[in-house]
């Protein structure tokens, strides 16, 4: 039973960390827009350096080799994102609230 909630526990984590990019997205063009306060400062500017890691051709690990490459850019974002996850959590809740009638 505990082995399976732990399971549980790590597919949760995941889903939160594949959404963050996402998430990140979205708390940028409400910053932008004004609808969010206060600016997140941290998270915009390590998200912005995850994006640009993904985006430009410097590298820890070049993307020509090709499948060390594309693993040392999903473990760098994967990390950017997960430092920022406590602002994204609160950006999330705000969405709800937001949304609830």
């Amino acid at each position: 039973m505990t082995r399976s909630i732990r399971r549980l526990s790590r597919l949760a984590r995941l889903k939160r960390l594949g959404m963050a990019p996402l998430h990140w997205g979205r708390l940028c063009w409400d910053v932008l827009r004004g609808r969010y306060r206060p600016v997140p400062w941290r998270a915009l500017v390590l998200g912005g350096l995850a994006l640009g890691y993904l985006l430009l051709p410097f590298d820890l690990i070049p993307d020509l080799l090709l499948v060390l490459g594309l693993v040392d850019d999903l473990v760098i974002v994967a990390w950017l994102m997960a430092r920022i996850e406590p602002e994204l959590a609160a950006y999330r809740r705000w969405r709800e609230r937001r949304a609830a009638p």
